[in-house]
């Protein structure tokens, strides 16, 4: 897993050296775009390798100014950046070849040879990358990667840990004062940002601490919530702060964004006047990114904190965890607003489906995705669809109010061992289905089923919400 490590009380000058080193990588990467970022380049098959040997060959890499370990990983970087690019166009091709053409043996053919990069023996393949890959460009120029035999770390007689990356100069290295005591291992990536240093490296996940605790030995539903950062089927709340750090969070940033959108204004108006040093003066002092930026990560950080807390407290009583895809977006009825649209951040559910994941697999335990379509809507008792308000789900046939997110972590644990609704069954099917059910329960009629297969998975998975009482 990824782990980051942050400089303190850097100085100055050494910034601006690392500062004027990113600078002349980022010209690296641009160069690399520019050239092979089309399908004459890496749509080609051309490899980092092949650049670097070309580039010392014909002196091309004089330019740049920095040492060969450095530009050389940036090709690499940037290489593989194109290569991203390149494998997310080709989605849009598969699709493509899905809505053209019906045989499955061409079918087949085509994903093969787009699979194996010989799509540029095929014109239609041709035609369809190129409209669906557009020449890139660089957006990178404050990374350094640093291989893992180019840096050293140590501790000082303070127990302060320094990392030793190479500068822009042979045998003259940087040295970075950290937050940290775990010396970085294998390659590092540095981004400036901000005036200090992030350094980003890989470690084994299975040395951490909390990778030695041992899972539950139950199977728990878990549902996605705002105020809740998961609730479980067995009705217990983990991660309870988090709706209040949200909700602070975009409150302080709408009351901000206000003030300096009043300060622009201000500054607007002042140009328009000519009175050029005032705009200046609120620029530097009360519209920068530095503070804003810090306090953003500072934020991002404690919600993290709090969901893969929550996670772990779930994995603590779980050997097999039932979720739906967390990477969806909450869905409902009614029209959301500006608020809450801001408060719902779309990262916190990438958030909350990476710590499932993560902590799942660093601690044993099984993670299972099933289709979440009116798990919040119906009845776990008796499947029919009811009136949900806030966060209670009022089922007009039982008559009993149930707490929402309880009753959907319910129906997501139930929805495991469904042998009619799959992952990717569509909603609508998966509506008429719940429906289909609960008029055979009210009609005391037997569960029909014109398929011998789904007989046999029915008799091996029984349904509960099928079930007469």
């Amino acid at each position: 897993m990824t782990r980051i490590a942050y400089s303190t009380g850097l100085n100055p000058g050494k910034y601006a050296a690392l500062l004027e080193q990113v600078r002349r990588l980022g010209r690296v990467r641009s160069e690399v775009w520019q050239l092979y970022g089309s399908v004459a380049g890496v749509g080609s098959g051309l490899r980092d390798r092949q650049v670097r040997d070309q580039w010392l060959a014909d002196g091309s890499h004089l330019q740049f100014g920095v040492l060969a370990n450095a530009w050389k990983e940036a090709v690499r970087d940037a290489m593989g950046d194109i290569a991203a690019n390149l494998e997310a166009a080709k989605v849009d091709v598969r699709r493509a070849v899905f809505r053209s053409r019906s045989d499955p043996s061409e079918r087949r053919r085509l994903l093969a040879a787009l699979r194996a990069n010989r799509w540029a023996a095929d014109p239609f393949l041709t035609r369809q990358l190129r409209k669906h890959w557009r020449r890139g460009k660089n957006r990178t120029h404050d990374q350094i990667v640093v291989r893992a035999d180019q840096h050293n770390s140590y501790l000082d007689g303070y127990g302060r840990m320094w990392l030793a990356v190479p500068g822009l100069k042979r045998r003259q290295m940087a040295r970075i004062p950290l937050s940290t005591s775990i010396a970085p291992t294998g390659t590092l990536r540095l981004i400036l940002r901000g005036g200090r240093v992030e350094v980003h490296y890989q470690m084994d996940a299975s040395q951490m601490r909390s990778s030695q605790r041992p899972c539950g030995d139950q199977t728990i539903g878990v549902d996605k919530g705002y105020t809740e950062a998961l609730t479980d089927s067995e009705g217990a709340h983990h991660g309870d702060r988090l709706g209040e750090l949200l909700s602070s969070e975009s409150d302080r940033l709408k009351e901000r964004k206000r003030r300096r959108a009043k300060l622009r204004s201000i500054a607007n108006t002042a140009a328009m006047r000519g009175d050029h040093a005032k705009v200046c003066r609120i620029k530097a002092n009360n519209l920068g990114t530095v503070k804003r930026n810090r306090q953003a990560a500072q934020h991002r950080a404690r919600v993290r904190t709090e969901i893969f807390t929550a996670a772990h407290r779930v994995v603590d009583k779980a050997a097999t965890v039932v979720a739906e895809d967390l990477t969806k977006r909450f869905a409902g009825r009614k029209t959301l607003g500006k608020n809450m649209n801001r408060r719902l951040a779309e990262w916190t559910r990438g958030v909350t489906a990476e710590a499932l994941a993560s902590v799942s697999e660093r601690r044993g335990s099984a993670l299972v995705h099933v289709n979440a379509a009116y798990t919040s809507q119906a009845c776990h008792r008796c499947g029919r669809l009811g009136r949900r308000s806030g966060d209670r789900l009022h089922c007009t046939s039982c008559g009993v109010v149930w707490q929402a997110d309880v009753n959907a972590a319910i129906n997501i644990l139930q929805r495991a061992g469904d042998p009619d609704i799959a992952l990717h069954t569509p909603y609508q099917k998966v509506k008429q289905i719940l429906k289909d059910r609960t008029d055979r329960h009210r009609t005391r009629l037997p569960v029909q089923d014109s398929s011998s297969v789904t007989a046999k998975r029915r008799a091996n998975y029984p349904n509960r919400s099928a079930k007469s009482d």
